[in-house]
C-alpha cells in the first residue's frame, strides 16, 4: 500500500510520498489554484480558491452574516469562532454536494482565503470593510476565532483557512500593484504584524496569502524577510500568493523582466499556490534553470500536506456526511441575525429610542439604503434564499403606516436617467411630513468602497476620497433633518463616515450587516433587543486631519497613537440600559482583572468590557492607552456579575525603535469600562472608566 493512503501515517510522511512519485512537470501542475488531475495517482483536480469573508462567497446560496468589519464590531470571540464554524459547514455541505456532481471549480473548494487581517489604519481604504478594524489585539483575538471556527478541531481540518494580506497592505487601491510601503520596525512589529504572528502561533492557520505592494522594497511575495518571520514563527501550512500579484513583479513592480523570471523568483521565494496564470511560466523558467526543480517538490509537498490534512485522499472524513440542507438552513439565518443585531453600534440617542409604536401612527423610511440588497451586503458576498432589508424589517415590526422615499441617488445627481439634479428631494421631504418619526437610511455600498477591481467602483478604485456622505446623500439629510421632525439616521457603511447628524436625534452605524439586516435593525428602533456593539475603528471628523495615505507610519493614527480629529473613539457605542463598573484589582499572579459590573438601567443588555492599559513611564510606549483585554456579556436589568478578564501577553511591553519587544517600565495604569478612557468617549458616554495603578 502506497504510504499516502496510510491514514495513520503523518500528513508529512504521505505528502512526501506522494510528491515523490510525481514528476516535475506533475509537481508544477499542482501549484496553481487551479491544480490539474493526475489521474495515473488518483489526484483529483482542484481549485484552491474559495472565499467565505463573512459566509460561503461566489459559490451560490450561503448563509450571509454581517461584513467582517461589522463582526468585528461584537467584540466577541466566540461569535466570530461560531460564524467561522459555520461558514466551514456550509462550505462542507457545498463542496459535498458538488464533488458528488462533478464540479470542481472555483468557488467550491475547502481552502477558504479568510480572514483578512490587515490592520484599518487610514479610512479612506476601501477593503477595510474586509478587516477587524485598526486595533491589532482585538484583530489577533477575533482573527484566531475566526480560523478555529473555519478549521476545527476534529483528525481532519474541517476547511483550511488562511491570514491574508501578509504584509502592511491597507491601501491606496489605486496603487497597490506598484506601491512600496515603507515600514519602520517598531510600526511593523507593534502594528502590522502581531495578529499575523498570533494567527501562526495560536491560531495554527494552515495558509497565508501574500500581499500586491513591496514592503521595504521588497515584493510581498517574494520576500526574504517577510518568509524569514514565517519561519520564526514556525508556521506550518502552505503560501499562496494574492491574484495576479506575481505576474505584477515584471508588469508593474519592474523587479524582474519576464514572466519566467516572476514565476521562477516566486517559487524560489517560497510561494507554493499562485493564484493567478504566472505558473504556467515555471516549467520554462525550470528549464531555462532559472530556478531548481526542488523547489517545486518542496511546495507541492506543502499543498500536498494541505489537501491530506483536508482527508481529500482519505475514504471517509469526519464531515463527509454533511449535505447540502445545512446551506442557509433556519439555525444558520438565526445566527446571522444575532450576529447583526450585536453589531450595530447606537452612537447617538437624545431619548428618542427605542421607540413605542403604540405611540406612533406613522413612520417615514427614506434614503437610498433603504431598501437596497447591497447595502446588507457589502463584498465578496455570496447568494441568499431570503433578504430583509431596513424597509422591509421596519415594515414586518410596525403595524402603523409606512411611508416610503429612495430619496436620492446613491451618489448621482438624479435618480431617472431623465430627472433633473435632485428629483428625489420633493417626494423624501413629502414623506418626511406626513411621518412622526423618520427613518433616514444613508450611506455607502461597493459600488462606493470595496477592492480595486471591483465591478461598479464610482471613485478611487474603491477608496474614498473624503469621510463625508456624497453629495446627492448630504443634500438629502440636511433637507430632511431642516423639518425638525424625530429623526433617526441609520448609516450603512464599511468605515468611517460623517453623516453631519448633529440635529438628528439618534444615529445608528449598521456597517453591512447580512441577509436580515433589516430585521436586526427593526428589533434595535423598537426596543426588542438593546444595541450593544462597539467601534472597532476610528471614526475621525475630517480627512483633511489625516495624514497622507500612503504614509504608512502609524504616527496620528488609530487610537493608539492618534492626537486630534476624533468624531467617535473606537471602543465607543451606546445601549439602551446604564451600566457601571466597580472594584477593580489586578492579579499579577494570574495576569488578571478582576471586577464587578452591574447593569443600573430598565433594559436587558449586552455590554463589552474593554480593559486598557497605558505605560506611564517608557518613551517607547504608544502616545495613548492600548487595548489588552475585552469580554461581551449579558446583563438583565437590575443584575450585577463579577467578572475576570485575561490581561495580552504583551500588555507591558513596549516595542523600541528596532523593533525588539521588552518591558522598559514599572509604572502602569489599568482602565476597565464600556469604552476608551479618554474624554470624548466619557463626554458622549455619560460614563467613566475606572483605574488600578500598576507597580
Amino acid at each position: 500500500m502506497e504510504k499516502f493512503k496510510n491514514v495513520d501515517l503523518s500528513a508529512e510522511i504521505r505528502a512526501e510520498d506522494l510528491v515523490s512519485r510525481m514528476t516535475t512537470e506533475e509537481k508544477v501542475s499542482q501549484l496553481s489554484y487551479n491544480a490539474a488531475q493526475i489521474e495515473r495517482l488518483g489526484i483529483p483536480a482542484y481549485n484552491w480558491w474559495n472565499e467565505a469573508l463573512h459566509g460561503v462567497a461566489r459559490a451560490g446560496t450561503a448563509t450571509m452574516f454581517p461584513q467582517a468589519i461589522g463582526l468585528a464590531a461584537t467584540f466577541d470571540e466566540a461569535l466570530l469562532q461560531k460564524v467561522g464554524d459555520i461558514c466551514s459547514t456550509e462550505a462542507r455541505g457545498k463542496y459535498n454536494q458538488s464533488r458528488k456532481f462533478g464540479d470542481t471549480g472555483i468557488y467550491k473548494g475547502l481552502t477558504i482565503w479568510s480572514p483578512s487581517i490587515n490592520i484599518f489604519r487610514d479610512p479612506r481604504w476601501g477593503r477595510g470593510q474586509e478587516t477587524y478594524g485598526e486595533c491589532p489585539f482585538l484583530t489577533a483575538r477575533l482573527g484566531i476565532a475566526f480560523v478555529k471556527g473555519l478549521q476545527g478541531d476534529q483528525a481532519h481540518l474541517k476547511t483550511s483557512a488562511c491570514a491574508k494580506h501578509f504584509a502592511a497592505h491597507s491601501g491606496p487601491e489605486g496603487l497597490r500593484h506598484e506601491f512600496d510601503a515603507i515600514v519602520g520596525p517598531k510600526d511593523l512589529n507593534e502594528t502590522y504584524l502581531p495578529a499575523f504572528e498570533a494567527l501562526v502561533k495560536e491560531g495554527k492557520v494552515e495558509s497565508v496569502m501574500g500581499a500586491y505592494n513591496r514592503l521595504n522594497g521588497e515584493l510581498a511575495c517574494a520576500s526574504p524577510f517577510l518568509m524569514g518571520k514565517l519561519s520564526e514563527w514556525g508556521f506550518d501550512g502552505h503560501f499562496v500568493s494574492d491574484c495576479w500579484a506575481v505576474r505584477d513583479f515584471h508588469t508593474k513592480h519592474m523587479v524582474t523582466q519576464t514572466a519566467e523570471e516572476s514565476a521562477a523568483l516566486a517559487l524560489s521565494c517560497g510561494v507554493d499556490c499562485n493564484c493567478g496564470d504566472s505558473y504556467e511560466y515555471l516549467m520554462p523558467a525550470i528549464n531555462a534553470g532559472l530556478v531548481a526543480p526542488d523547489y517545486a517538490t518542496e511546495s507541492a509537498k506543502r499543498l500536498m500536506r494541505t489537501r491530506i490534512r483536508l482527508g481529500m485522499f482519505d475514504e471517509h472524513t469526519d464531515f463527509d456526511q454533511i449535505g447540502y440542507d445545512v446551506v442557509s438552513c433556519d439555525a444558520h439565518k438565526k445566527y446571522a441575525l444575532t450576529c447583526a443585531e450585536k453589531s450595530m453600534v447606537l452612537l447617538k440617542n437624545n431619548g428618542l429610542l427605542p421607540l413605542d409604536p403604540s405611540k406612533i401612527g406613522s413612520i417615514g423610511v427614506i434614503g437610498p439604503n433603504a431598501a437596497s440588497l447591497d447595502a446588507l451586503r457589502g463584498n465578496y458576498f455570496g447568494t441568499c434564499d431570503e433578504y430583509v432589508t431596513f424597509l422591509s424589517g421596519i415594515r414586518e415590526a410596525f403595524e402603523g403606516r409606512i411611508y416610503y422615499s429612495e430619496g436620492s441617488h446613491l451618489f448621482k445627481e438624479n435618480l431617472q436617467p431623465l430627472g433633473q439634479p435632485g428629483d428625489g428631494y420633493a417626494e423624501a421631504i413629502a414623506v418626511a411630513t406626513h411621518s412622526d418619526v423618520i427613518v433616514l437610511c444613508v450611506g455607502l455600498d461597493a459600488t462606493i468602497e470595496g477592492e480595486e477591481g471591483d465591478t461598479g467602483n464610482a471613485f478611487a478604485a474603491g477608496d474614498k476620497d473624503d469621510l463625508m456622505l456624497p453629495k446627492s446623500q448630504r443634500l438629502l439629510v440636511e433637507k430632511v433633518l431642516s423639518l425638525n421632525k424625530p429623526t433617526i439616521i441609520v448609516v450603512a457603511a464599511g468605515s468611517a463616515i460623517n453623516p453631519l447628524g448633529e440635529k438628528a436625534d439618534a444615529l445608528i452605524h449598521a456597517w453591512y450587516p447580512g441577509q436580515l439586516g433589516g430585521s436586526a435593525l427593526a428589533n434595535i428602533l423598537f426596543g426588542k433587543v438593546s444595541p450593544s456593539g462597539k467601534l472597532p475603528v476610528t471614526f475621525y471628523e475630517t480627512a483633511d486631519l489625516l495624514p497622507n495615505f500612503e504614509d504608512y507610519s502609524m504616527k496620528n493614527r488609530t487610537y493608539r497613537h492618534l492626537e486630534n480629529n476624533v468624531l467617535y473613539p473606537f471602543g465607543f457605542g451606546l445601549t439602551y440600559s446604564k451600566t457601571v463598573c466597580r472594584d477593580l484589582v489586578f492579579d499579577p499572579v494570574q495576569g488578571e482583572a478582576h471586577l464587578e459590573v452591574e447593569n443600573l438601567g430598565d433594559y436587558d443588555t449586552d455590554e463589552v468590557v474593554q480593559l486598557y492599559i497605558k505605560d506611564e513611564m517608557s518613551k517607547w510606549a504608544p502616545r495613548n492607552h492600548k487595548l489588552c483585554g475585552f469580554k461581551r456579556i449579558h446583563l438583565k436589568a437590575g443584575a450585577s456579575r463579577a467578572l475576570s478578564i485575561s490581561l495580552s501577553k504583551d500588555a507591558f511591553e513596549v516595542v523600541d525603535e528596532s523593533g525588539n519587544r521588552l518591558v522598559d517600565s514599572h509604572s502602569f495604569t489599568l482602565y476597565a469600562g464600556f469604552h476608551q478612557p479618554d474624554a470624548i468617549s466619557e463626554a458622549l458616554s455619560g460614563s467613566s472608566c475606572i483605574k488600578v495603578e500598576i507597580k
